[in-house]
C-alpha cells in the first residue's frame, strides 16, 4: 500500500472510532416542542401544484425536538407537521443552533398533507404561493426547541422495541398487502423511571383529511400525540418510515374513503396504543452507546418534471452538468436501534432491503429526513406498471433508488454497530 493510501486509510478509521464515544459516559436526553400552526391560517398543500384556501383547523401543527449527549457528542431529532422539508428550511434551523454539529441535526417531515406548502411548488407560470416568512418562523421554531431541549439534558436510560402493529391502521392503495407493517418505538426514561418522550416510527402518509377540506391539521399525526402524551406524560414524536408507493391511512369504508376527522382520531390513537403495547415490556437499556455519521451522497435527477421544479422553485438546489444533486445521509447508533435518514419517499421494497441490512434488529428508517426529493423506486419499478405511471413522472428518476440504496448501506457498513438488544427477563411464572 502507497503511503498516501495508508494514510488516506488511518485517517478514515480515525474519523469513525472518534465519533464512537466512551460507554462509561452517561446518557443525557431531553425534549421540548412548539406550535407551528399559523394565525391567520394559510392554505394547505397535499403535493405540487397550488395549495387550497383554509377556513378551519383539527388539531395543533407542531414541531418536536428530542436531543441527546453522550461524552462530546451530540445529537438532535427533529420532527416537523408538514407535507415535507427541504434542506434549506433545515440548515435555517441548524445555523440558529451552535451547541450541535450541524450534520448531527436530523430533519423530518410527518407527511401531513394539511399543512402549509414548505417546497414552494411553482404554477405554470413559475410562480409560487407559499409564505416565506412562515416558513422562516417554523425554522427559528425548531431551533427555539432545540435550544431548549439542549438546555435541559439529564441522565436518561432507554427502551427500545420493534413490532407489527395491528388493526385497520395502513394499507398500500396500488397492492394492499405490500407494505411494512412493522413500527419502531424508542422511549426515553428519566432516573425515576418517568416518559422523557416517546418516538414513533411507522411508514404512513397521514392523508385522512388531505388537502382539499378546507381544513388545516396534523391529520392522524395529532391523536397520536394526544394519546401517548395523556399516557406516558412525556412528549410524543412521530417520524416517518419507507411510506412510498403508496401506503396510507387506512381509512376505507363500503361507502368509500373517511375523509374526516374522526377517521384521524381513530387510526392515530390506535397507532399510539400499539406502539405503547410494542414497547410496553421491553427491557430498559440502562448504560446505551450513542453515536452519529453523515455523509453527503449524490442523486441523479432525470425526470423532466423534477428538474422542472427544481429549477423554477426559490429553494432551487445546485445541481451538476450531468444532473446531480447532493443531500446529506446519516446513520445514528443509539442503544440497540440504528437510525437511517431517507430523503424522500422510499417504496416499502426498498424499507425491506435497506432493513435487512442494517445491523440490527431495532432498525429504523427515519423518511423524508434532511430533504424531501419525492418517490423513491427501484430501476425494476420505475414506469413498468400503469399503476406506478404517478409515482414515477414524480421521482427523480430511473436510478434514485438504486443510488440511495448503494450509498445508504455503504455507510451502514462503515459505522460500527449499535449496541446489542437486551434480552427480555422472563417472568416468574415462566421461568419456572
Amino acid at each position: 500500500m502507497s503511503y498516501p493510501v495508508f494514510f488516506l486509510v488511518l485517517f478514515a478509521a480515525l474519523m469513525l472510532v472518534s465519533a464512537i464515544p466512551a460507554h462509561g459516559a452517561a446518557l443525557k436526553a431531553a425534549a421540548a416542542k412548539r406550535s407551528i400552526t399559523p394565525n391567520p391560517l394559510l392554505p394547505v398543500s397535499g403535493g405540487v401544484g397550488e395549495p387550497c384556501p383554509t377556513t378551519d383547523t383539527r388539531g395543533d401543527l407542531s414541531v418536536r425536538a428530542l436531543v441527546f449527549e453522550q461524552g462530546d457528542t451530540r445529537v438532535a431529532l427533529v420532527s416537523v407537521d408538514n407535507l415535507g422539508w427541504p434542506s434549506v428550511w433545515g440548515d435555517k434551523t441548524r445555523a440558529l443552533v451552535p451547541g450541535i454539529p450541524p450534520e448531527n441535526i436530523l430533519i423530518g417531515a410527518t407527511h401531513t398533507h394539511s399543512a402549509p406548502d414548505a417546497y414552494c411548488f411553482p404554477d405554470m407560470e413559475g410562480n409560487h404561493h407559499a409564505d416565506l416568512n412562515y416558513l422562516d418562523w417554523v425554522c427559528a421554531q425548531a431551533a427555539d426547541a432545540v435550544n431548549e431541549a439542549l438546555a435541559a439534558l439529564r441522565p436518561v436510560a432507554l427502551k427500545i422495541a420493534v413490532g407489527e402493529v395491528k388493526g385497520k391502521i395502513a394499507y398500500n392503495y396500488y397492492a394492499p398487502d405490500l407494505y411494512d407493517p412493522r413500527c419502531g418505538v424508542l422511549q426515553v426514561l428519566s432516573e425515576d423511571g418517568g416518559a422523557v418522550a416517546t418516538l414513533v416510527n411507522f411508514a404512513i402518509h397521514p392523508e385522512v383529511l388531505g388537502a382539499n377540506k378546507g381544513i388545516l391539521s396534523p391529520d392522524l399525526c395529532g391523536p397520536l400525540y394526544d394519546r401517548i402524551e395523556a399516557r406516558t406524560g412525556g412528549m410524543a414524536m412521530f417520524m416517518n418510515g419507507a411510506q412510498g408507493g403508496m401506503v396510507t391511512a387506512d381509512n376505507r369504508s363500503p361507502d368509500g374513503d373517511l375523509e374526516i376527522w374522526e377517521e384521524c382520531v381513530r387510526i392515530g390513537e390506535l397507532l399510539a396504543d400499539e406502539a405503547l403495547r410494542i414497547i410496553g415490556d421491553a427491557p430498559e437499556q440502562n448504560t446505551p452507546g450513542l453515536s452519529c455519521y453523515s455523509r453527503e451522497i449524490a442523486l441523479t435527477v432525470e425526470s423532466s418534471l423534477m428538474q422542472w421544479l427544481l429549477q423554477n422553485s426559490p429553494l432551487t438546489a445546485q445541481m451538476t452538468e450531468d444532473g446531480k444533486i447532493t443531500t446529506q445521509l446519516n446513520v445514528v447508533n443509539i442503544g440497540s436501534a440504528q437510525l437511517l435518514t431517507i430523503p424522500g419517499e422510499a417504496l416499502p421494497n426498498i424499507g425491506y432491503y435497506v432493513k435487512r441490512h442494517m445491523k440490527t434488529p431495532h432498525a429504523f428508517l427515519l423518511g423524508l429526513t434532511n430533504d424531501a426529493f419525492g418517490y423513491m423506486l427501484t430501476k425494476y419499478d420505475y414506469s413498468s406498471f400503469e399503476r406506478y405511471e404517478y409515482i414515477s413522472q414524480t421521482s427523480m428518476g430511473e436510478m434514485v433508488g438504486e443510488e440511495y440504496m448503494e450509498q445508504a448501506l455503504r455507510l451502514v457498513g462503515e459505522c460500527p454497530a449499535p449496541d446489542a438488544p437486551p434480552k427480555k427477563t422472563p417472568s416468574p411464572e415462566k421461568a419456572g
